[in-house]
């Protein structure tokens, strides 16, 4: 998959840029998923799809409202009923750091998009992590963030399409640094 130049913008500086698929965020907590994927629909041209506001909006909950009252595997069966069924196309998709769990809905995922792995250190992500227990992240009781990042770090690379390390780039190097790897895919 590759990006298209179709014609120049009017300030005649950048390239606007067609996709033909989707491009599919995945990462830990922290990672800048959202973030960025606002950024690069906004650069691109493109839709943005979050779906952990997608399963927010769908059950009237926040993330960690679903986990409280029920646990964090309805989450996860949540996640996977909206990642199975999204029937999109030319979007930015920023996915729960819990999507990698489900083959599933990654196989759907991936049967027009290309994934992009935001990369970023346990010790970055723990700096970034201020509210760990209450943030709506999938996980046991007892896991905590190292052991969920050990347990998470080989299913986004087995999933990526594009790694991109994004330990030391701040937002706006992070987004062109993706925009280039996207360009050269």
């Amino acid at each position: 998959m590759g990006l298209k130049k179709n014609k120049l913008l009017d300030d005649g500086n950048k390239a606007m840029t067609s996709i033909a698929k989707n491009i599919i965020l995945i990462g830990m907590p922290g990672a800048g998923k959202s973030t960025i994927g606002i950024l690069l629909a906004k650069e691109l041209g493109m839709d943005f799809v979050d779906t952990d506001i997608m399963i927010q909006v769908a059950h009237g909950k926040t993330l960690q409202q679903i986990i409280n009252e029920s646990d964090y595997i309805a989450l996860r069966q949540y996640e996977e009923q909206i990642l199975v069924n999204l029937e999109v196309t030319n979007k930015v998709i920023a996915t729960g750091g819990s999507t990698v769990y489900s083959h599933l809905g990654m196989q759907h995922l991936k049967t027009n998009s290309v994934t992009v792995f935001l990369d970023v250190s346990l010790e970055r992500t723990m700096l970034r992590i201020s509210n760990f227990d209450d943030r709506g992240i999938a996980r046991r009781s007892d896991q905590s963030l190292a052991d969920l990042y050990a347990e998470r770090r080989p299913l986004y690379q087995q999933y990526a399409d594009i790694t991109l390390d994004c330990n030391l780039l701040d937002v706006e190097q992070t987004l062109q640094a993706l925009i280039k790897k996207l360009k050269n895919q």
